[in-house]
């Protein structure tokens, strides 16, 4: 973690978290499927007396198990900081949701308009998240643990993070419920747009914004 403007990172990385948060509660509320990382907290939801918001944090708990038994003495205690941001974006994520609850699109034109819209503050949430370089979230700390303990690419690792957490959830949904619960088309599209809707953020509004607070910064996204 770089200490360079450091207050302003962790404010950047606050409001990608805000906006992110209200992004994964508009893609709920489309009921058109979540984004892949959320798809499980999401499912866990559904299945037991838990809040996503809840769910989510014990997914990233889980998560940061997960690092710390990958890497054992290369795990760096800097990284534990994860921990409350997992709780911060856990409790912004029942908040928003529930602020975003009066949202009942009637319409499948309308659920997609809401689905596209959760998929762009998602898209900028992260742009601010991975930008600010201060600590990763769970789910891109576990990535990142798997390609250094392994000497993976990041890509692929990724990519086939994203999808066990979706299989997980058809899963689990099918064994709980009988049917998906929080995967479907509009899944496949966040898979497909947040990263995009990311790099273009990046390009033309937090890249910019950055070089202005921290000349040194190089884009992250």
């Amino acid at each position: 973690m770089k200490r360079e403007n450091l207050v302003q990172r962790c404010l950047l990385l606050v409001v990608g978290l805000v906006i992110m948060a209200y992004g994964v509660s508009l893609s709920i509320q489309a009921g058109l499927g979540t984004s892949p990382i959320s798809s499980l907290p999401y499912t866990l939801s559904r299945l037991l007396p838990l809040t996503v918001g809840t769910a989510t944090i014990a997914m990233h708990c889980a998560l940061i198990l997960l690092q710390i038994l990958l890497l054992r003495r290369k795990y760096s205690p800097i990284q534990l900081l994860q921990l409350p941001i997992a709780l911060l974006f856990g409790w912004l994520t029942d908040a928003t949701l529930a602020t975003v609850q009066f949202l009942t699109p009637d319409n499948y034109l309308l659920r997609w308009i809401c689905c596209l819209l959760g998929i762009l503050l998602v898209g900028i949430g992260v742009s601010c998240e991975v930008n600010a370089d201060v600590v990763p979230l769970a789910g891109e700390g576990f990535s990142l643990a798997v390609c250094r303990a392994f000497s993976f690419p990041f890509p692929p690792v990724k990519i086939g993070f994203d999808c066990s957490l979706v299989l997980i959830s058809c899963v689990l949904g099918l064994l709980g419920k009988g049917t998906l619960l929080g995967v479907r088309e509009g899944t496949i599209a966040a898979a497909i747009l947040v990263g995009l809707v990311s790099k273009q953020v990046t390009k033309w509004v937090v890249g910019p914004l950055m070089k202005r607070i921290c000349p040194a910064f190089t884009k992250n996204a």
